[in-house]
């Protein structure tokens, strides 16, 4: 059994704290279009979400190996360290929820280790090869690929589709989207759980309570999963309500060919071991599966303000992991301050949200209107204004309306 310090208890704890805000950030990215089509009730969504991210949880420790063996130098790597890494990604995952902007809790955390690792021993800290192969490449690659299979997929799927029956097909693709979110639901605990123990696991070894190069430990996995899988169920409406306005108008059958273009391309990458975004994954086949549609169209001003996001997140989370870690480096002082802190942010982030609430009553209420918020309003800022595209009229009748609002993540 490992032994604990007080500062390996705390970075514990906040580890699972981040894990938590992850899972009601990230539950857009399963459900947000299943939601917005009405093929599952919100409250039952999440639900079915938050019970296979747990069970994703279980199934590869991959991810958690990268994290925890890869991407920094276990070595010189203090518990303090982590805890500042955590404080970046917690506070960037509940501002960016704050104002309903979709971003990458993956890359936040990844930021955040990483700026603290820096800040307290230096750029030779961080594995230059691991941070490239493994977390870049990915978070480039990733939208790409699912986009491309999700553009092919709604192509393919009109294409068979065009002579069933109108009532068989919905209720066909009302199917399909519920076992496909169920699909990203198991896929983002297997991806996106495991960053959080290896985190933990990296915070053991840091502490002399576990030895280098070991597996995250059962109790590590659990918890972790236990952890995501209540913030799933949490829900994150915020999000999921600014997603239901979508990059795209997407019908039935492009949520189908989105989502399950996207969880193949996650459990992919978590089965060798690439700690992508889940977020940049189903982005990438939203838009694809958007354009997938004759006559359909993305908005590339709102992907362009997203695309500044993601620019954003792992920049911003290694700033304010890097101060902490700074702070933290003062003793033990140093570091309740920096606890108080992170306390302090949260609740008055909690309080603010408190003006406007957006829960599972009103989540895909038309009438709600969104608020732009001061970060996304920054965003629209620097971007290029919109490109207004011409929709040409879809040869198929059918394909005449979307039947749905699309979901973007």
């Amino acid at each position: 059994m490992e032994s604990f310090s007080l500062i390996l208890a705390i970075v514990v704890v906040t580890a699972l704290a981040f894990d938590f805000t992850n899972g009601f950030h990230d539950t857009a990215n399963a459900m947000a279009t299943t939601i917005s089509t009405g093929a599952l009730k919100p409250k039952v969504a999440v639900a079915m979400s938050a019970v296979l991210n747990l069970v994703g949880a279980f199934l590869s420790v991959e991810v958690a190996n990268t994290i925890s063996k890869g991407l920094v130098d276990e070595t010189g790597i203090r518990p303090e360290v982590i805890f500042a890494a955590l404080v970046g990604a917690i506070l960037w995952n509940l501002l960016t929820w704050l104002v309903g902007l979709p971003s990458s809790s993956s890359h936040a955390l990844m930021g955040g280790l990483i700026g603290a690792a820096v800040a307290s021993a230096g750029l030779g800290a961080v594995n230059g090869d691991a941070l490239v192969t493994k977390v870049l490449i990915p978070a480039i690659a990733a939208p790409i690929v699912a986009g491309v299979a999700a553009l092919l997929g709604a192509r393919l799927t009109y294409k068979l589709g065009r002579r069933a029956d109108g009532k068989a097909a919905a209720k066909g693709y009302r199917a399909g989207q519920i076992a496909s979110a169920g699909l990203v639901s198991l896929a983002h605990g297997t991806n996106d759980a495991q960053k959080t123990m290896g985190i933990i696991t990296l915070a053991l070894v840091a502490g002399g309570a576990l030895a280098p190069d070991s597996d995250p430990p059962l109790w590590v996995i659990l918890s972790a999963g236990i952890a995501i899988a209540l913030g799933t169920y949490l829900g994150g409406w915020r999000i999921i309500r600014t997603m239901g306005k979508g990059l795209t108008d997407l019908q039935p059958q492009q949520g189908f060919a989105a989502q399950t273009s996207a969880a193949t391309v996650i459990l992919a990458s978590s089965h060798l071991g690439f700690s992508l975004s889940t977020t940049h994954s189903v982005s990438g086949a939203v838009m694809g599966a958007g354009l997938g549609r004759k006559g359909g169209v993305v908005r590339w001003s709102t992907a362009t303000r997203m695309f500044v996001a993601w620019g954003l997140t792992l920049p911003a989370a290694a700033l304010v992991a890097a101060i902490a870690e700074w702070v933290c480096r003062m003793g033990d002082w140093g570091t309740a301050l920096v606890a108080v802190f992170l306390i302090a942010s949260s609740a008055a982030i909690w309080r603010i949200s408190r003006r406007e609430v957006v829960d599972h009553t009103n989540v895909v209420d038309p009438h709600v209107p969104e608020s732009a918020g001061v970060v996304t309003t920054a965003m629209a800022a620097v971007s290029p204004p919109p490109v207004h595209l011409a929709e040409e009229l879809p040869a198929d009748p059918s394909e005449a309306k979307p039947a749905s609002a699309a979901t973007t993540v």
